[in-house]
């Protein structure tokens, strides 16, 4: 049994409100991430007082060059 793949051929649809909404979406999730691995100290968290966040992503905050002491 032999089965063939044809490519598809169509025309992707991009409209402009898909667009924004991948963008701001996008945004979002990256401006969080450089919260929480960047700015986030612990101390100062918007999020508590605890150090759980800190210490999750301590090891990725030194990786990426971000001081934490």
């Amino acid at each position: 049994m032999a089965t063939s793949y044809a490519p598809r051929s169509g025309a992707i649809s991009l409209s402009i409100p898909s667009t924004a909404l991948w963008l701001v979406g996008t945004t979002v999730l990256a401006l969080l991430a450089l919260y929480f691995i960047g700015i986030d100290q612990g101390a100062v968290s918007i999020f508590g007082s605890d150090m759980h966040v800190h210490e999750f992503v301590h090891d990725g905050r030194h990786f990426l060059g971000f001081p934490c002491h």
